[in-house]
């Protein structure tokens, strides 16, 4: 799970049934699709299927489980059957698995995306994104018929086994006070432990690092990548050609203020090493593995986890049609309709994700599939 910052906006930087006619394009709306207009569609099935298949995996826990994602959905009042959105994902993977003896991918033809999903466009709500756009260009000039699509990355660290001039602030892991309680048991506890003491500014002076310490520093980082890290949610070191991967496991319960710079924020997470890239989940013990390219994060609260979202960017002047699964989230998308975040790629720092994005728009044409039936 990440969360999300947006240098582009002024900071320093996821069934025919839902056609809801006569909403004005001023709020959160979805409206019958045309069918696709020409355009390139980059082949990453494979990893396609991959987040699918594990995002189907969590969903089938049941909404008891997670009742904050494990829904079909309450756009506008309108729902969708859970079960719509686990068929479609598996579906997903059915396609990929039949296209590997053709050697074809039927999941980058648009006529079989016409003609084997329900697609409808979903129209931004503008009234959300106006009320925030206060030196945000990209919000002020957000268009009627696309959301602001901006884009997360893995962040590829240096990290050292102690501290140092260059490396002064720790990558925390759970404070001792509850590295042996469940998020149950630790939230039941919330006025009596470490996490819920202490806001990110004072970590950063030393908070924790007192005699005996009062959480594990898992590595020691830059103020530069603690700041990607803990906006990113994910920090990733490569050493001796293997690569360590740290995600966000637990916060301090200080919500994300969309109004303050990344670096002002109180919200702070302790992390985990974990095996590999992982999206939303709640709590550590139980996250999505995700890819990039095929994974975006965003308003799960409302639209429901694992959404199979088809976005129209324009990249190098061209449409360009991607298949993503809504696999991920962060405290920017609580009440967020106008707007989704592509995980790009593995890059060290901003100036490397520019490089490999500036091509591809701030703006996408967006559509939620469901299988047909």
């Amino acid at each position: 799970m990440r969360n999300t910052f947006f240098k582009s906006l002024g900071y320093i930087t996821f069934s025919t049934s839902l056609v809801l006619a006569g909403f004005a394009h001023s709020a959160p709306s979805f409206q019958s699709a045309q069918p696709l207009s020409a355009g390139a569609w980059p082949n990453h099935s494979q990893d396609l299927c991959a987040v699918a298949n594990e995002t189907l995996k969590y969903l089938k826990q049941g909404p008891s489980y997670d009742p904050q994602a494990i829904h079909g959905g309450t756009v506008d009042g309108i729902k969708v059957p859970t079960h719509r959105i686990q068929d479609t994902l598996a579906f997903i993977c059915q396609v990929y698995q039949e296209d590997l003896a053709t050697g074809a991918s039927r999941l980058t033809d648009p006529d079989f995306i016409n003609s084997a999903f329900e697609r409808v466009q979903w129209l931004p709500d503008q009234a959300k994104a106006k009320s925030l756009s206060q030196d945000k260009p990209l919000l002020q000039r957000l268009p009627s018929d696309q959301l602001l699509l901006t884009k997360y990355y893995v962040r590829m660290a240096d990290g050292f086994p102690a501290k140092t001039a260059q490396s002064p602030h720790a990558l925390y892991g759970l404070p001792f006070d509850e590295a042996h309680l469940s998020l149950e048991e630790a939230d039941a506890r919330r006025d009596q432990i470490t996490r819920y003491r202490f806001g990110k500014q004072a970590i950063l002076r030393g908070a924790l690092e007192t005699q005996p310490a009062l959480a594990p520093p898992l590595i020691w980082l830059s103020r530069a990548d603690l700041e990607g890290a803990l906006l990113q949610g994910t920090a990733v070191l490569e050493a001796d050609n293997q690569r360590r991967y740290f995600n966000v496991h637990r916060n301090n319960g200080i919500a994300y203020d969309r109004t303050q710079k990344p670096e002002d924020q109180e919200r702070y997470w302790y992390f985990k090493e974990v095996p590999g890239v992982l999206g939303y989940g709640k709590d550590a013990d139980y996250k999505i593995p995700v890819k990039p390219k095929v994974t975006v994060a965003g308003d799960i609260f409302q639209l429901g986890l694992g959404r199979v979202v088809l976005l129209q960017t324009t990249e190098h002047g061209q449409p360009t049609y991607r298949l993503t699964v809504l696999a991920d989230t962060g405290g920017a998308f609580h009440d967020n309709l106008y707007q989704l975040d592509w995980l790009s790629g593995y890059f060290r720092d901003w100036d490397h994700y520019h490089a490999n994005n500036r091509h591809i728009a701030d703006y996408a044409k967006t559509w939620l599939l469901l299988k047909k039936e």
